[in-house]
């Protein structure tokens, strides 16, 4: 089994294809796009497999279009709710609807587990954050950078998929050393 990540799927929403949208979705429709989504999401996530999405499944499209997608995607599904979820949560998420969720991930391959903090919300702290627990959050649609110990894991930001930990950490990774080398330039430059 792996874990995957995903947030802001949005499915149904045609607002997301507007211009007036900070990142409007590159589809020709909203049929486009939902299509797209469940191929994606279904390219990599095997039945066994464990999605948790981080809110905002599903948005001004009817209960049954939000069921019919929802039933054609693989994994046992876990949902964060989200500030669009009149549909979401009616919705048969086999892992729960949580408001956030401690979790500690290691999957085949990985040398040492990853503890997380998931939210919709990206958080300035979050529980054991000094301890190197990482926050995934949704909601911004890319429009708030990464740091070293939290992302935005929306299909905005990872090609309209789902992702894994690793994934995860290796775009982390490339944050710190580009906060590291920022921070580097600095000191260089206050001591010149």
């Amino acid at each position: 089994m792996t874990h995957f990540f995903v947030s802001d799927t949005h499915v149904g929403h045609a607002g997301m294809l507007s211009p007036r949208m900070g990142r409007p979705r590159p589809f020709a429709s909203v049929e486009a796009m939902d299509e797209a989504i469940v191929a994606n999401w279904n390219n990599r996530v095997r039945p066994g497999d464990r999605v948790i999405h981080l809110g905002d499944f599903a948005y001004g499209c009817s209960m049954k279009h939000a069921r019919s997608i929802f039933d054609r995607l693989n994994g046992h599904r876990t949902l964060i709710r989200g500030n669009h979820e009149t549909r979401g949560e009616r919705l048969p998420w086999e892992g729960g609807i949580h408001d956030v969720l401690r979790l500690s991930v290691q999957d085949r391959g990985m040398l040492a587990p990853v503890d997380l903090w998931l939210s919709h919300y990206a958080h300035l702290s979050w529980p054991d954050s000094h301890r190197g627990r990482v926050h995934l959050y949704g909601h911004s649609h890319g429009a708030i950078p990464p740091t070293a110990r939290s992302c935005d894991v929306g299909v905005d930001v990872w090609r309209f998929r789902p992702v894994t930990i690793p994934e995860v950490q290796e775009l982390l990774t490339d944050v710190a050393a580009r906060e590291a080398g920022a921070a580097a330039s600095v000191q260089l430059a206050e001591a010149a």
